[in-house]
């Protein structure tokens, strides 16, 4: 009795053994592209349709955005900010510069005003065409059907739960626009407009332009303060002066010039003053405009736009990198070696 009631206490004590078996359920949903039912896993979170090649993500829904419309009037605050700003720079460059280029010589004051006015126009007219132009439209394809969509004619293709039709994958869908753009490279608030399939060419050309109006601009500037400023003699003492600037004569002829420069603008004329703002506003505009004309042309060097380039850095996919790809966006249709003299193509060996 002892025995059995101490074997039995023993085996109620040990953990009983848990089995748990996992039961995979398929269930049925219908493919946006072409209509098909499937049977698919529970587990699965986005599938491809073996007909249409359409991708179709189950749990994805559509995000309510709030305030959309104030971004927008925001954005349309910040246009007409750009707007005035590159009026001012260049009325004021105009007024500021020509009267002195005038004084010096006739011709030069008329070469210099064709110049100014060409630069202004383009600047002007691109960043127009890229604000105030569509950024180009995904196009209409046929779906929803079986009968009327073939096969894989939706490959890679997904559906855009905001605008409710299919999404190629080169076209993302903007928020703040509210809609789908085709090749969308990104949205830019300081033309209130995104950066697509359909102005890509034109923020380029106005990226272009700008950066030439700004540097031509400052070097025009500082030309013609160098014939104006009136700098007054460095009268400013240091003997009084204690720690790293009484130590070095060179620091301390550097930090006089720059006082006595900054004191000058007091004694300036109005043009004077106007030119220091356009040298200053010319040069931090022309810094912005290099570094994003630079990340643009690499880009379009990989044949990708900035958020391709995204989507391939998050997949650790490399790029194929061509110089072919810049040719081709410009609409350049013939390759560079076609102009080239023959004796500078590689020749063919030929292997007997």
């Amino acid at each position: 009795m002892a025995s059995s009631s101490s074997s039995s206490s023993s085996s109620s004590s040990l953990p009983e053994e848990q089995h748990v078996t996992t039961v995979s359920e398929n269930y049925e949903t219908t493919c946006w592209g072409c209509g098909l039912r499937l049977s698919l896993p529970t587990c699965t979170s986005v599938f491809k349709c073996g007909w249409c090649g359409a991708l179709t993500n189950p749990n994805k829904q559509k995000n309510v955005t709030k305030g959309c419309w104030w971004r927008r009037l925001w954005e349309r605050c910040i246009v007409s900010f750009v707007f005035v700003f590159m009026l001012f720079i260049i009325f004021g460059a105009v007024w500021a510069v020509l009267p002195i280029v005038f004084s010096f010589s006739f011709f030069s004051g008329i070469f210099h005003s064709i110049i100014s006015a060409i630069l202004s126009i383009a600047t002007i007219s691109f960043f127009s065409l890229v604000a105030f132009h569509g950024a180009g439209s995904p196009p209409n394809i046929l779906w929803g059907s079986y009968p009327t969509v073939g096969r894989n004619e939706l490959e890679n293709y997904t559906f855009c739960y905001y605008c409710s039709k299919p999404k190629s994958p080169r076209t993302h869908h903007c928020r703040t626009c509210g809609k789908c753009i085709l090749d969308m490279d990104h949205h830019c608030p300081f033309i209130g407009n995104c950066v697509g399939a359909d102005n890509h060419r034109c923020f380029i050309a106005f990226l272009i332009s700008a950066l030439a109006g700004t540097s031509y601009a400052s070097i025009m500037s500082i030309y013609a303060m160098s014939h104006i400023w009136q700098m007054p003699s460095l009268t400013y003492s240091f003997e009084n002066l204690d720690g790293p600037i009484g130590l070095f004569p060179q620091s301390r002829r550097i930090v006089e010039i720059m006082i006595t420069a900054l004191s000058s603008l007091l004694f300036q004329s109005s043009r004077g003053v106007i030119l220091v703002y356009i040298i200053i506003a010319s040069v931090s505009v022309q810094i912005g405009l290099s570094i994003l004309l630079c990340q643009q042309l690499y880009y379009i060097y990989e044949g990708e736009t900035y958020l391709g380039h995204l989507n391939l850095q998050a997949h650790s996919i490399e790029a194929k990198k061509d110089c072919q790809n810049l040719v081709r966006f410009f609409g350049f249709p013939y390759s560079v070696k076609r102009f080239l003299p023959n004796s500078l193509l590689p020749q063919k060996i030929h292997v007997k």
